[in-house]
């Protein structure tokens, strides 16, 4: 029996996930393209590749401003508008310019952002040495942006608490099964420990950390997140 690396297990299972944003669009079929604008996957897949040898960490922000795009509005590619728009650097956002700008040259009008993306997300799992899947194409980019700050979002961060995360995600009509799945497999790689450092050493407040983590993972955590004098800047546990 094939063994798969735990983050594969968990990336296999945010395909799922990902698979309801692709429901609730009518009409989307593999090529899409194949007449309209045939070299198009291939113009992506290649963009994508430029940029992960330059740097591989790219993979991840790719990955999560498809879910970023998904989670906004369902998926139309209007999450692309918000690095235009605020002063707030999207990562992942120049590989979607880049493959855009070229296949603006070459088929005016015709690729979508929103297709863009949930290519570039399959290619940048695939090249980080995760699985790959078919992606149906024929999205439409939104034309309407109802906020224009990352803070209008309601997007879920790191200090959201679990009331929280189910209000944001019961708003978008998804449930708990849901929140799991997608929280814990919209990104790959290394986070800072800054993002969940007061869980390790000061949850309270009072120097204690958050009692609902396990003593054994904790141990670990903390391992790779020393809090020296309060100061914890290294990066740690894999996102």
């Amino acid at each position: 029996m094939v063994q798969m690396e735990p983050k594969w297990l968990v990336l296999l299972v945010v395909i799922l996930g990902l698979s309801w944003f692709a429901e609730t669009q009518q009409g989307l079929t593999p090529g899409f393209y194949s007449s309209s604008c045939p070299k198009a996957e291939a113009i992506v897949s290649s963009t994508v590749v430029t940029h992960f040898k330059k740097d591989p960490t790219i993979a991840a922000g790719v990955l999560k401003l498809h879910f970023k795009d998904c989670f906004f509005q369902g998926c139309d590619g209007l999450v692309s508008e918000i690095d235009a728009l605020t002063d707030t650097e999207i990562r992942g956002f120049g590989v979607i310019d880049d493959a855009k700008t070229q296949l603006e040259t070459l088929c005016p009008g015709v690729v979508s952002c929103a297709d863009i993306l949930a290519l570039a997300a399959r290619d940048a799992v695939g090249l980080s040495g995760g699985p790959s899947w078919p992606v149906p194409t024929g999205r439409r980019d939104g034309r309407l942006l109802f906020a224009v700050s990352l803070e209008n979002l309601t997007l879920p961060v790191p200090t959201d608490s679990i009331p929280i995360l189910r209000e944001k995600f019961a708003a978008k009509g998804l449930n708990n099964h849901d929140l799991v799945t997608l929280i814990g497999a919209h990104t790959i790689g290394l986070t800072d420990c800054s993002s969940f450092q007061y869980r390790l050493y000061n949850f309270t407040a009072k120097g204690n950390a958050d009692p609902t983590i396990n003593q054994a993972f904790l141990a670990q955590l903390r391992a790779l997140c020393p809090d020296v004098g309060g100061n914890v800047s290294k990066r740690g546990a894999a996102g």
